[in-house]
């Protein structure tokens, strides 16, 4: 099946064509040309949409493109992925996994060149992928076990343990194992081919979230939503003559890697796949594989500008770098400014997006736009954006800050088990509430100035303060205790916790810690305590973290 990209323009008189900006219905549109979407109705999925993407480039810019194994160095050529993805899918289709339309799998592991075939075997045959973090807790893997139900696990050898200990009973597939390997080199041209017709709203993938508070949650996206996130991204692509070489050390399991080791297939784009985040291997496959493009969480852009790391950076030679992406949370502007000193050929480009939005809905595209310092970029195509006054829900113009609300056909399609809360996200318009307060200037230029959402940002991860206080209250020696994020230049935001100790208690610092440490991914750590008499809430009974903050920025004495 081939699919068609058209180039379409549907803006109005009303709309101002410098920033998008419609004066009738205060709604900002993309200054990106739409690209045309398949029918919804059309049975579709995305490794369909993928491949089909993938062989219209094949013959110009696929030649050299491939998977690449950092580590290892194994390649694996952009020719031979259709093939394997259809073997893979016949022997997961095939006893004893038996997997069929509408099961789930759950996937644990570093970040490989295998994963990306997996999902995209995964999606052909209808199966929802829902991958988590290695790190994750015996307690956090037994909680998105509940969430996603999997029919199957796709785990590391390392990560066997943790999964028998969360319970899970279920087929279990090793990944680095002679089985799975077997799966993907037999050759199954005699199996059962029969196309499994998936439809674009089934759900292709469960990946988590903490929503705007809460717990933490499983977000359905669908095979549409990736669909079109993935066609809104082809009109930010920059025309050249040899496939584009993209280092990955973003977790896959995280909507930003999962979205992107996706997308380059699409784009016949080479991945050069990190497991684990060492900063020496990733400079030094900088080198060996001529990478053009380095995705990367903002610690990571932190550490290159940093100045114990200036020789070893030094002795990098940058010379076929074009683009650093920096998403997950926002770039202080000190280190927007180090960064561009220390690499002035190579432009840095910033994104906004949420798990909810299947990623990025706003990014930086060309020489010009990463000139705008601060900024994460123009709306992708097909978004829609709102500005809303928080107070009184109000639309707002150009250069005025308010709660962010988005809407296109890459909104999620719901929470697991949960519409009580994607109820109170998604309005009966298709509008999300992101949480937070931005403004759009002049141009186009979405800023994003401060969370209205309660969500601590660690190197990119969601952490949510409700589910850390839960464990923190569960501990024989506190009687209240509340989490807020405080601001660190190397990894965004650490966990804070203030805790009210119970009467005679002796409870420490570094009890607290641990106690917290040995219940969450490292992620998660709380890293700062201070204890109070009591924690500031208002009449309703909500903390009142804003007070929790500026006491903690003022520098207020821990009680002891």
């Amino acid at each position: 099946m081939t699919i068609s990209i058209s180039i379409s323009n549907s803006a109005d008189s009303s709309t101002n064509p410098q920033n998008g900006f419609c004066s009738k219905t205060l709604i900002f549109h993309s200054l990106r040309p739409p690209s045309s979407l398949p029918s919804p109705s059309s049975h579709l999925s995305v490794t369909d949409f993928i491949l089909s993407l993938l062989q219209t480039t094949a013959t110009t810019t696929t030649g050299t493109a491939s998977f690449i194994d950092a580590a290892t160095r194994r390649i694996i050529p952009y020719s031979d992925v259709p093939r394997i993805v259809r073997n893979l899918a016949v022997s997961l289709r095939q006893p004893p996994l038996s997997l069929s339309h509408g099961d789930s799998a759950f996937v644990i592991s570093p970040n490989s060149s295998y994963l990306p075939i997996l999902y995209l075997s995964l999606f052909s045959i209808g199966v929802a992928v829902s991958p988590a973090s290695p790190a994750s807790s015996i307690r956090e893997i037994s909680r998105l076990i509940q969430l996603c139900k999997p029919a199957v696990a796709f785990v590391t050898t390392e990560v066997v343990h943790k999964l028998l200990e969360a319970g899970f009973s279920n087929q279990i597939v090793v990944i680095d194992s002679n089985e799975f390997e077997s799966m993907l080199t037999a050759d199954q041209s005699k199996g059962d081919l029969t196309k499994i017709e998936v439809s674009q709203s089934d759900t292709a993938a469960i990946l988590y979230s903490s929503g705007t508070t809460g717990k933490i949650k499983g977000v359905k996206l669908t095979h549409r939503n990736l669909i079109s996130s993935i066609a809104g991204a082809i009109a930010g692509r920059q025309a050249r003559s040899s496939p584009a070489v993209y280092l990955c050390s973003v977790p896959y399991f995280h909507v930003y890697g999962f979205s992107l080791c996706i997308r380059t297939v699409a784009f016949g784009e080479s991945l050069v796949s990190i497991g684990r985040f060492d900063l020496r291997l990733m400079l030094r496959s900088i080198e060996e594989f001529r990478v053009t493009h380095l995705p990367l969480a903002p610690p990571v852009v932190v550490a290159l500008v940093n100045g114990s790391n200036e020789r070893l950076v030094s002795q990098t030679n940058w010379s076929s770098v074009e683009t650093v992406f920096s998403g997950g949370a926002p770039l202080p502007v000190a280190v927007i400014d180090k960064f561009k000193r220390r690499f002035p050929t190579v432009s840095l480009a910033q994104a906004y997006g949420l798990t909810e939005t299947t990623g990025g809905i706003s990014r930086i595209a060309g020489p010009y736009e990463s000139t705008i310092v601060g900024t994460v970029g123009r709306l992708i195509a097909h978004c829609e954006a709102k500005i809303v006054d928080p107070n009184t829900g109000a639309g707002l113009p150009p250069m005025n800050r308010g709660e962010l609300w988005v809407r296109g056909p890459f909104i999620m399609k719901g929470y697991v088990d949960d519409k009580e809360v994607i109820d109170t996200m998604v309005d009966s318009e298709g509008w999300l509430r992101t949480g937070d307060l931005c403004y759009f200037d002049n141009e186009g230029f979405l800023f994003v100035v401060d969370r209205l959402k309660e969500l601590i940002k660690y190197k990119g991860y969601q952490v949510p303060p409700a589910e850390l206080e839960h464990i923190l209250q569960s501990h024989s020696d506190i009687a209240e205790a509340a989490v807020i994020p405080y601001p660190d230049e190397a990894v965004g935001q650490v966990p804070m916790a203030f805790v009210v100790r119970k009467k005679g208690s002796t409870i420490n610092e570094t009890q607290v810690k641990d106690y917290v440490a040995k219940q969450v991914a490292p992620y998660k750590k709380v890293r700062r305590v201070c204890f109070i008499d009591s924690i500031p809430k208002n009449a309703p009974g909500k903390i009142l973290r804003r007070e929790l903050i500026k006491m903690a920025l003022s520098g207020f004495t821990s009680k002891l």
